[in-house]
Parts: C-alpha cells; sequence; structure tokens
C-alpha cells in the first residue's frame, strides 16, 4: 500500500533566517546539490540511533545529494543538551527520533525542515516550529503494522507466560505455568487512530469483545464501540494504550477503577502510564501482568525489571525490516521535499 506523506505546514517566520544568517542577510544563497556556492556543505543530523542499519539507501539518498551526514554518536536517544549541541550553526536538517524538541532548542537552532521518522509528532513543538519557519514531516503509516503486531505478540507473551517459562526452561527448571485465553476477554484500546485501530482487526480473529476510548471519535467504528476512560477501565480485561501525546492517562487513581487481575499493555509514550503507581498495582496483584515497550526515562532500568509477570522491551515497536526499510527511505524523501520547498535546494 502506498505510504501517505504528513506534513505540518508552519508559517514563515519574518526577520533573521536560520543557518547563521547564510541564507539571508546581505543575500540569500541559493543551495544545490547539498553546497553552498564556494561554502560549506549543508549537513543532516540523524537522530535515531539505528536509521539506516537495515537498509543503507536512504542514507546513501542524502549523500549522493551532496549532503554531510552527522550521526547520532550516542546510539541512543538524544537528550535536550545533546541535540543542542549536535545542531550546530550549518545544520538544516534533521531527521528526527524522539529527542525532545521544544521551543528552546529550536531557538538555538539553524534547522529549516524537521522529518520525523515516526508518527508520533508530541516530542515536536509545532508552534514554534511554525513560528521559526521549520518545515516538518512524519512518516505517520510507517510503524502501524509492526507496532499492532508486536502488541499483539506481547499480548499472547502475557497471558500465557511464555517470557516466565522460557527463562525458566533455560535455567534448568521444568515449570509449567496455567494461563489465560484471549478469547472472550474485553479489550480496551486507548487511543483509536492508525495503530489502535490495526490492533482491533488483528484482536477480532481472537474472538476478543473490542471497546475503544478516544477523543476525536465517538459511537462505533469498524465494530468497535467507543466509550469513556472510565468505561472502558471499569469493563476491560486487557488495557493497551496506544494514545497521542504525553500526558499521563493511567495513574493510581484509574487503576483503582480497574479489574483485579487486569493486563495493561505501553506501546506508544512512557509518560502514559504512571511507572511507580503500576509497580504498586502489581505488587497488590490488582495488575496480573503488563508489558512496555516505551518508559519514562531510556535506556530504562528502573523497578519493573523485578517482577517476572512484566515483559519489557527496549522502545522496539517499530524494529522490523519492512517497517524501518520504508519508514526511513519516506523521512529520508521528506526530507529532501522540505528543502525544496524552503528554497534552499534544488
Amino acid at each position: 500500500m502506498k505510504q501517505t506523506r504528513k506534513k505540518m505546514e508552519p508559517t514563515r517566520a519574518k526577520g533573521r533566517d536560520s543557518l547563521g544568517g547564510i541564507l539571508s542577510g546581505q543575500k540569500r544563497i541559493r543551495v544545490m546539490d547539498g553546497t553552498y556556492f564556494g561554502r560549506e556543505r549543508i549537513k543532516v543530523l540523524i537522530g535515531p540511533s539505528s536509521f539506516g542499519e537495515q537498509d543503507p539507501l536512504p542514507l546513501n539518498l542524502l549523500k549522493e545529494k551532496g549532503f554531510e551526514i552527522v550521526n547520532n554518536p550516542y546510539k541512543r536517544k538524544l537528550t535536550k543538551d545533546e541535540v543542542i549541541k549536535l545542531l550546530s550553526e550549518n545544520v538544516a536538517g534533521l531527521i528526527a527520533g524522539l529527542e525532545p524538541l521544544d521551543r528552546e532548542v529550536l531557538s538555538k537552532t539553524a534547522l529549516r525542515v524537521i522529518s520525523r521518522c515516526g508518527s508520533g509528532m508530541s516530542n515536536v513543538d509545532l508552534k514554534a516550529a511554525a513560528e521559526k519557519g521549520i518545515k516538518v514531516y512524519s512518516t505517520p503509516q510507517g510503524p502501524v503494522t509492526a507496532v499492532a503486531e508486536l502488541t499483539v505478540g506481547a499480548l499472547l507473551n502475557l497471558l500465557r507466560r511464555i517470557s516466565f517459562m522460557d527463562n525458566q526452561l533455560h535455567a534448568g527448571k521444568w515449570n509449567k505455568q496455567i494461563g489465560c485465553q484471549l478469547e472472550g476477554k474485553t479489550v480496551a484500546i486507548i487511543g483509536f487512530g492508525r495503530i489502535g485501530k490495526k490492533l482491533a482487526a488483528l484482536i477480532k480473529a481472537f474472538g476478543a469483545k473490542l471497546i475503544a476510548v478516544d477523543p476525536n471519535s465517538k459511537g462505533e467504528i469498524d465494530g468497535v464501540k467507543i466509550v469513556s476512560l472510565e468505561q472502558a477501565l471499569r469493563e476491560a480485561d486487557i488495557i493497551s494504550l496506544h494514545a497521542a501525546g504525553e500526558e499521563e492517562i493511567i495513574g493510581s487513581r484509574e487503576i483503582k477503577l480497574m479489574k483485579k487481575g487486569v493486563f495493561i499493555l505501553n506501546a506508544a509514550r512512557g509518560s502514559l502510564l504512571n511507572e511507580p503507581a503500576l509497580a504498586d498495582a502489581l505488587e497488590s496483584k490488582k495488575v496480573a501482568g503488563a508489558w512496555l515497550d516505551a518508559f519514562g526515562v531510556e535506556p530504562y532500568q528502573g523497578p519493573l525489571t523485578k517482577y517476572s509477570q512484566v515483559v519489557l522491551t527496549p522502545h522496539v515497536g517499530s524494529y522490523t525490516i519492512e517497517c524501518r526499510k520504508a519508514m526511513e527511505m519516506e523521512a529520508a524523501e521528506n526530507l529532501l521535499l522540505g528543502f525544496k520547498e524552503a528554497g534552499i535546494y534544488e
């Protein structure tokens, strides 16, 4: 299926241009094949630590156009200070992961284009970008199937305690565990966008009852009833987070509304789920098990690592060969499109 390119249209900022004034001031210099006439090459920072590992074509495309690549030297999610440091004066483009791109960061850079390799945009201050004349793009369709399939795999893992038994058997222990079936369970999907809808389509085949929570939807969508958050928390046997944004959705108050023995999954943003509250609920057995692929602080080394009924993965929702290839190439193409539309590349 042809992927849909998503673009956030900014407003051209007045006054001094980016790139240290090179593109404005005395005279605007057009850029061709990634270089200034008689000046340094334009640099592109690659934020995602694994960008290009599965397929070098996206990086090769940028190099062939004459751009200088600045790689992420830390091989992890960049901090705010690291982003500012790496976005030197001549870095005009950013292939963005989940690094913080708030107003302060953007005000200290010469960026002209941000091309997000992924769907969520909560780490980018879109208003500040628009004010600064920075063009912003994303790849909203890219991670849909990969994240939804991983969520189903993690859910079945939790219900049947597969990881626990695997670890036991590797340790020489023949320890059979009783699990649960997905059929007949009520699954609440919180955030019914592209990924939420794809997950619902996959889970339907198991004979589960589906409900969803989404502030932008109502009624029934594809046979899935849209309900309030409180109703979903009270009725669900399984709760899966796929919402946008960074605001906490599940904390101590919300966990109190849930059934005893509920399962919680988070494949969205770490901040959506209060980790200390989850740990307390695991201790009290209010929550029977959980899977997290996103954390408040990454890399994660927190207390949830001590619970055998918790499956933890290092933010790998989009990490399939098919997804990474398609998403990274689209991100590179979006970056070039942004440069052309900004008038600094032909």
